[in-house]
């Protein structure tokens, strides 16, 4: 499985999108709107998961485009 990609508030204001046990940001934006489609794309090439937060951190939306350990039913 890929590495995860989480879009994150960045301390210094903004944005940043920051692979999981990176301990630097991939990318840094002004807004969250600019980070995700990026974030997106790197998970889809990398076949890791996107988690995107909120404001104070917390996950409010999560993608997978890897190995899907819970694929759709159908």
């Amino acid at each position: 499985m890929g590495k995860n990609q989480h879009v994150t508030p960045h301390p210094n204001g903004g944005w940043q999108v920051k692979g999981a046990g990176n301990s630097r940001a991939t990318i840094r934006t002004a807004t969250q709107k600019e980070a995700i489609p990026a974030a997106r794309e790197i998970a889809k090439n990398k076949g890791g998961e996107l988690f995107i937060h909120n404001k104070q951190g917390q996950i409010r939306e999560r993608n997978s485009y890897g190995n899907d350990p819970y694929p759709p039913k159908g």
